[in-house]
C-alpha cells in the first residue's frame, strides 16, 4: 500500500477530531458554499500537516502528485486547503511537470479562496520560469469560466520586476468591461501589487484608462499609491 494513503487518512482523522460543528457552519456560511467543512482553522490545519510530514516522506514526483490530488478530491474544503499546502510545501516537485496538477485543481476550483492560491502561488511561479505557459493565460482569459478569467490576472500577482507588462495590460483591458465583482477586484489587486514595483506605470495606466476601468478597479489599484 502506498505510504500516501495512511498519510491522507491521518490528516482526515485529525481534521475530524479537531473541527467543531459551530466553526464548520461559520466557515461554510462565510464562503457561501454547499461544500462541507470540518471546522478547522488555518493554524490548526498547518499543525496537522506538519504532524503528517513527520512520519511520511514524499520520495518522488509520483508521491507528490498522489498526495496533492487525493487531498484535493476530498469531500471537505479543508482537504483542498491541505492539498494546496502540500503542493506549495514540497518545492523540489514544483517543476514544469507539476503544471498539469495545478491546472487540474484550478479547473475544478469553485471560489476565490482556492483559485487565488492556485493562481498566484502555484501556477504563477511556473509561468514566470516557463514563459511558454503564457499561452494558457490567453485561453483562460477568454474562457466562460469566471475563475479561469480571474486566474489569468492573478498569475501575474507576484512577478514584480519580471512581470510581463504587455500581457498583463492587454488582459486587464480585455476584461475591464466585465461587471463581475471578482474580475474588477482582481484587476485592481494585480495593479496595486505591481504598483509596489513600478508605481509610475500603474499611475499612468489608471489615468490613461480611467474610463475603461471600474471605480472598484481604480480604487484598488491606487489604494497604496494615493496614501
Amino acid at each position: 500500500m502506498s505510504l500516501i494513503i495512511p498519510m491522507v487518512i491521518f490528516m482526515q482523522q485529525r481534521l475530524a477530531e479537531t473541527g467543531t460543528p459551530e466553526e464548520a457552519s461559520a466557515m461554510q456560511a462565510y464562503m457561501k458554499t454547499k461544500q462541507p467543512f470540518y471546522g478547522v482553522k488555518a493554524p490548526e490545519r498547518r499543525a496537522i500537516f506538519q504532524q503528517a510530514r513527520e512520519h511520511t516522506q514524499i520520495r518522488d514526483f509520483t508521491d507528490y502528485r498522489r498526495l496533492v490530488l487525493w487531498l484535493w478530491s476530498g469531500e471537505n474544503r479543508e482537504e483542498q486547503y491541505l492539498a494546496m499546502d502540500a503542493a506549495e510545501h514540497y518545492k523540489a516537485f514544483r517543476t514544469l511537470e507539476a503544471f498539469d496538477i495545478y491546472e487540474e485543481m484550478l479547473l475544478s476550483a469553485t471560489h476565490w479562496d482556492t483559485v487565488d492560491k492556485i493562481a498566484a502561488s502555484l501556477i504563477g511561479p511556473l509561468v514566470k520560469e516557463h514563459r511558454e505557459l503564457e499561452a494558457k493565460l490567453l485561453a483562460w482569459r477568454a474562457s466562460d469560466n469566471l475563475w479561469l478569467r480571474r486566474a489569468s490576472l492573478l498569475v501575474h500577482l507576484k512577478h514584480k520586476t519580471e512581470t510581463n507588462v504587455p500581457l498583463l495590460s492587454e488582459t486587464i483591458l480585455m476584461l475591464a468591461d466585465e461587471q463581475e465583482f471578482f474580475i474588477r477586484k482582481a484587476i485592481g489587486w494585480v495593479l496595486r501589487e505591481y504598483g509596489k514595483t513600478n508605481p509610475d506605470f500603474v499611475n499612468a495606466f489608471v489615468k490613461e484608462h480611467t474610463q475603461r476601468l471600474s471605480a472598484l478597479s481604480r480604487n484598488e489599484a491606487l489604494k497604496i499609491l494615493s496614501q
